[in-house]
């Protein structure tokens, strides 16, 4: 697993060419993107390509090579293969097959924005691409709005589309308030890389009025220690049970407080278990 830079070109590291040149074949998302990298370094090594759709049918057909004592380079577009890319099938299968995997680090877009960002760095937690409806997408963030008022605190961290980041703002509002602190980098590593950050409402802010381009890594940090989600959802559900059924006094509250309905029913049916005790 060869990572590659994320944007400049001059970021990729030594070990990295001496392996893409030394390998019989490098294992590539897109061979048009990386024969640009390739062709920066004077590197003449065969392409294939690995991505989504064909990994699963050409594992077997590596696998069978690798066994035969074939070395393969796998790259994505760019940054680390595996995250948020193809090769995971790949690899499992490598291991399961007893072959010998390695990775040559390099630069990645999370931890590079993680340590742009002035968010807390430990512990963060990466979620790959936000869903692209706003409904599931709000789905996704109300389970780990749950998450945290069961005792999660850390700083969040997605890779989006530049055309469904204003969306994704205003969802991650509508679930984690507009005060959340949050970061955006865009374009890291490159010429006009920028980070901003703020409030979810001043970054949002920021990004209707100057529309996103590029790569883009958004972060949220953790809920503040004095969140009080937990006690809030205790208090509502007490007051709604004492009037409504326990599927209707759920209904009620996951609206207020703008978590999954199964979240709020779940600890509905606990509390009117305990107010009949």
């Amino acid at each position: 697993m060869v990572a590659t830079p994320i944007g400049n070109l001059a970021d990729i590291s030594e070990r990295a060419i001496e392996t893409l040149n030394t390998v019989d074949a490098i294992l590539c998302e897109d061979t048009r993107v990386t024969a640009k990298l390739l062709l920066s370094r004077n590197i003449a090594t065969p392409t294939r390509t690995l991505h989504d759709h064909n990994e699963q049918d050409r594992t077997p057909f590596l696998i069978e090579k690798l066994q035969e004592g074939a070395r393969y380079a796998v790259v994505s577009d760019a940054g680390t293969p595996l995250v948020s890319d193809p090769g995971y099938r790949l690899v499992r299968a490598a291991i399961a097959a007893g072959i010998h995997v390695t990775a040559i680090p390099g630069p990645n877009a999370v931890i590079t924005a993680l340590t742009l960002s002035g968010l807390p760095p430990l512990p963060f937690m990466f979620l790959g691409f936000p869903a692209p409806r706003s409904e599931a997408r709000k789905t996704g963030f109300s389970a780990l709005r749950a998450a945290e008022q069961a005792g999660l605190h850390s700083t969040l961290i997605w890779y989006e589309a530049p055309h469904r980041l204003v969306e994704s703002l205003e969802d991650l509002i509508d679930v984690f308030g507009p005060e959340r602190e949050a970061a955006v980098g865009r374009e890291l590593t490159k010429r006009f890389e920028e980070m901003v950050r703020g409030t979810l409402t001043e970054v949002l802010e920021h990004f209707r009025v100057t529309a996103p381009r590029g790569e883009i890594t958004l972060l949220i940090g953790p809920s503040a220690e004095d969140d009080s989600g937990a006690a809030d959802l205790d208090t509502h559900l007490r007051e709604a049970l004492t009037t409504h059924s326990v599927k209707d006094a759920a209904a009620l509250v996951a609206g207020i407080v703008k978590l999954p309905k199964r979240t709020v029913y779940a600890r509905a049916l606990e509390l009117s278990r305990e107010l009949k005790d």
